[in-house]
């Protein structure tokens, strides 16, 4: 999984929707954008200018929980590592067998 990547959500509460990676924390859990979000109290800080009051937050996501989106099969799908014959090294899509292009 790559930052910028489009994931589907698999399991949880958000489970079907769709995202962007926006962040990758520690190779264990994952920031997507519009998944996990939380309402936080916020306490106002008139010195840096924050006010306060009710905010949304995006929360990590175990990156277990998510897929890459394979937008020809409309689906999660799982993803596998080749090196071409020029030797670069690119990502395919196991069931289609086809290069991950972002």
């Amino acid at each position: 999984m790559k930052q910028g990547d489009e994931v589907i959500v698999i399991v949880g509460k958000d489970k079907g929707k769709l995202g962007k990676v926006a962040k990758i924390l520690d190779n264990e859990k994952v920031l997507v954008d519009g998944i996990n979000v939380v309402k936080k109290h916020q306490r106002g800080n008139p010195n840096l200018g924050v006010s306060g009051g009710i905010v949304d937050k995006n929360l990590p996501v175990h990156i277990s929980n998510v897929a890459l989106y394979n937008p020809k099969t409309k689906k999660g799908d799982r993803v596998g590592f080749k090196v071409l014959d020029d030797g670069k090294k690119v990502r395919f899509f196991k069931s289609t067998n086809e290069n991950v292009e972002l």
